[in-house]
């Protein structure tokens, strides 16, 4: 049994806040691009609570440029940014790429320097890779969602059995058996 390429993400984490700062450095990042709903909070949440906002802040005063890209509407994405005090893209139409692509072209980021952190393989990783930019999948960090993501995680469950079995995604912050 396999996995179509395009939906094996790079890294795995247990969620954003488990990711070392090490890891960005040792690997060369410097833009940090998150999803929203689900990755750095419960899609009802409206603003950021104080582990969010540490995270970013930590983040962004060791020199990384932090962004939240998020299918969401603009209210939503643009409230939450602003409360984070990052910029933000909303409406990304994910798990197409192409507003990720001209996203990372108009801002002149090295593809190589940018990396992704979502918690849906058919969304999130597929945009990411899509676009040329490494990614890392993480747990969702509640149960609740919204309806419609429902059914992607219903899709996605024999995937990340798939990748997690066969080691295809390097682990960050796992005990290695």
């Amino acid at each position: 049994m396999s996995v179509n390429k395009k939906k094996i993400p790079t890294f795995i984490a247990k969620d954003i806040y488990s990711i070392p700062l090490s890891f960005y450095f040792e690997h060369g990042y410097k833009i940090i691009l998150t999803d929203l709903d689900n990755t750095l909070a419960n899609y009802k949440t409206k603003l950021p609570d104080e582990r969010t906002i540490a995270l970013i802040n930590t983040l962004k005063k060791e020199g990384f440029d932090v962004y939240i890209a998020s299918n969401n509407t603009n209210k939503r994405v643009s409230d939450f940014a602003s409360a984070c005090g990052v910029e933000s893209i909303h409406g990304m139409k994910k798990p197409f790429s192409h507003g990720l692509v001209r996203f990372i072209k108009e801002k002149g980021f090295n593809p190589k320097e940018v990396i992704y952190i979502g918690e849906q393989i058919y969304t999130d990783v597929l945009c990411a890779n899509g676009a040329g930019v490494d990614v890392v999948l993480t747990e969702p960090i509640t149960k609740k969602d919204a309806p419609w993501t429902r059914i992607n995680r219903l899709r996605e469950k024999k995937a990340r059995k798939i990748i997690w079995e066969n080691n295809l995604s390097e682990r960050i912050g796992y005990e290695q058996n």
